[in-house]
């Protein structure tokens, strides 16, 4: 994990390996990095310990904007580190080291006054605490979101192929795996879907569609989508649902927003 600064008041955490990173974590896919820091950034604004009007995850980064002292971000991102990283790699030991991580800062800040020591033991969250109240996933640890499919996509027996498999297997493939939202991009609402083993990542078309339908549920390279809104389009189309998932005037406008987990079902 490296830090960046961006302008005044942003940093970005690159959640690409570095050539010399040790053998267990250089094989962890980004986006199980990337999920890992959003989950641990949103819980930690949540409960008060970190300061950012934005944090914005994508395929290999996630931003943290609006922070009014990046340098002491930047500090508490390199000792929320090895938390991140455990949960990843020991997900049995996740809260243990969070708890003594907890415990080790909260006794750093000791002393000061009365309000820090309420502050601190408050930090010092156990782990049903955080059970409790969400904190694994922060504060979108919510049920599965439903997402209703008609499996009648012109690309199914492409993707079949690709697979090594016939179309009902590619149906029973999507309904078994429990999605989660990486980020959203290329449209407004647009998610990008993670789940599938990285064995069954596929190529986008070479000549992408001038249209393809809004609600046009779709796989390209690693990721499962659902395009928002009919717009041109390379991904592989499996299917379609009737699920809105961008409305300007609905609070918040995207349905599926990074955390959210989603699972398809035949309409």
């Amino acid at each position: 994990m490296r830090i960046r600064p961006v302008g005044a008041h942003a940093l970005l955490l690159d959640c690409t390996a570095p050539a010399d990173t040790a053998e267990a974590v250089a094989d962890i896919p980004e986006a199980a990095f990337v999920e890992a820091w959003r989950a641990e950034l949103w819980r930690r604004r949540e409960r008060g310990d970190l300061i950012a009007v934005e944090i914005v995850p994508a395929a290999r980064t996630v931003l943290l904007d609006g922070l009014p002292d990046p340098t002491t971000t930047a500090e508490q991102l390199t000792r929320w580190t090895s938390a991140v990283t455990a949960a990843i790699t020991r997900p049995d030991q996740a809260d243990t080291k969070a708890e003594a991580h907890a415990e080790a800062e909260a006794k750093s800040h000791a002393g000061t006054n009365a309000a820090a020591d309420v502050h601190a033991q408050d930090h010092n969250a156990t782990a049903e605490d955080r059970a409790d109240d969400g904190a694994d996933d922060g504060v979108d640890d919510a049920a599965d979101v439903v997402v209703p499919v008609t499996f009648d996509g012109p690309d199914l027996p492409a993707v079949a192929e690709h697979w090594g498999v016939d179309v009902p297997a590619v149906r029973h493939r999507l309904t078994s795996t429990r999605f989660r939202v990486a980020f959203c991009g290329f449209a407004p609402g647009f998610p990008y879907l993670t789940g599938l083993p990285a064995e069954l990542a596929l190529p986008r078309l070479a000549t992408p569609r001038p249209r393809v339908p809004a609600g046009s549920v779709a796989l390209a390279g690693p990721y499962a989508g659902i395009y928002p809104g009919a717009s041109p389009g390379g991904w592989l189309l499996v299917g379609r649902t009737g699920l809105v998932l961008f409305d300007v005037a609905a609070d918040p406008p995207a349905r599926l927003g990074p955390g959210t987990t989603v699972r398809m079902v035949v309409a």
